[in-house]
């Protein structure tokens, strides 16, 4: 850009401007709760992306760009996501305390969802399990091309084509135990931070106000391919290879739609093996329904089994009394999805519609019976745990 006049702020609002061409991907685009939603995941977008914007791989750094504030592309309540930018031909270090979460798994990426990066595929993840731990669980980790005759700690190689290391920590049991503490250098080049140029600074400004048009339009545009495949009230199996999913993971997906006067069922048998599981609702953007303050989702350690071993959820406005209450957040219709991670098997969830009045006798008859104040408690119990994470 040397020569080339620098951007006005006029300029950039222009092309934030942009973005709101994806207004039309909406079912309702004359709906204004809708269109208000859509905004506020427009606004989500440019807030999620200034994290990536300015992200060096010499300096790297865990940065959250999805969290209980930044809650688009359906994000895991029960994950604390950290993403950093590297470049595949450089040595990195990564070292801490691995902590007592479910798992922790960093996935290797030829490109990345940051406002300079392009999706590319996953190259590889490690599991935080297969290191060597300490007495305190410490580890140190080198990711380079080729392993150095003079590193003992453990190594991983690294692709020449990864831009990005994603990472993810499970817990079933939010704010119990200790969360991990990780950090990154690369350690090829010496350590040399530099002011950036006003031209760098320009380019990548253009570029994060441009980010919610492709970020949103992302999660907008897979509302609307859900919507055309008619999935009301029905899941269809993926696996989101290549699109940030986790390698391993069977992925269930669709959409919900209440009727008055009527609550939906959420049925399925469990694996026989399964590390991680979790279901959990999203609004019409695909933004991650508030998991804090509400019950919207439910993992393999916080949900009641029934009797026969089977799981179920119900899904409506007002709390129906029994401990796998998935509550929509007022919203009657909207988007969910299951996991099943490293399992023995994929079993289908199905959905069925039910009359209020009939619910009770449409579960199995030992299914418990949640007091009002019982849930207080429960809620209360689950923003604190949200809180008591390291989310950022």
């Amino acid at each position: 850009m040397t020569g080339v006049p620098l951007p006005a702020w006029t300029d950039y609002l222009d092309r934030l401007a942009e973005t709101g061409g994806l207004l039309a991907l909406l079912e309702r685009a004359d709906d204004a709760a809708l269109v208000q939603e859509a905004h506020r995941l427009f606004f989500l977008s440019l807030s999620a992306g200034y994290f990536t914007a300015f992200a060096d791989p010499d300096l790297p750094d865990f940065v959250p760009a999805v969290s209980t504030a930044h809650n688009a592309s359906s994000t895991n309540p029960d994950f604390i996501y950290g993403s950093a930018s590297i470049d595949g031909k450089g040595s990195y270090r990564i070292s801490g305390v691995r902590g007592d979460g479910l798992f922790i798994l960093l996935d290797m990426v030829a490109g990345g969802l940051g406002v300079m990066d392009k999706l590319g595929p996953s190259l590889g993840t490690i599991d935080f399990d297969t290191l060597t731990l300490g007495a305190d669980g410490g580890f140190d980790l080198l990711l380079s091309a080729e392993r150095p005759v003079d590193w003992s700690g453990d190594w991983r190689r690294l692709d020449p084509s990864a831009r990005t290391l994603a990472l993810r920590q499970a817990s079933y049991d939010w704010g119990a135990g200790r969360d991990a503490r990780i950090a990154i250098e690369r350690i090829d080049r010496p350590l040399a931070p530099r002011r950036r140029s006003p031209e760098e600074i320009a380019e990548r400004l253009l570029a994060l106000a441009e980010f919610p048009k492709r970020y949103a339009g992302l999660w907008l545009g897979f509302i609307k391919q859900q919507r055309d495949k008619g999935l009301w009230n029905r899941l269809e199996h993926d696996d989101w290879a290549g699109r940030g999913g986790v390698e391993g993971q069977h992925y269930y997906q669709g959409l919900f739609r209440l009727e008055p006067g009527h609550a939906l069922i959420l049925e399925t048998e469990l694996p026989e093996r399964v590390r991680y599981w979790n279901v959990q609702l999203a609004d019409p953007v695909w933004n991650t329904i508030d998991w804090m303050n509400r019950q919207s989702s439910l993992n393999g350690g916080q949900a009641h089994l029934d009797g026969d071993g089977r799981f179920r959820a119900v899904i409506a406005l007002e709390d129906p009394g029994v401990p796998n209450w998935l509550d929509p957040g007022g919203w009657t219709e909207g988007a969910m999805m299951l996991r099943w991670t490293e399992a023995s098997s994929g079993p289908e969830p199905h959905l069925r519609p039910v009359p209020l009045h009939e619910l009770r006798e449409a579960l199995p008859a030992d299914t418990p019976t949640v007091l009002p104040q019982e849930r207080q408690v429960a809620l209360r119990q689950r923003r604190r745990g949200v809180q008591l994470r390291r989310r950022w």
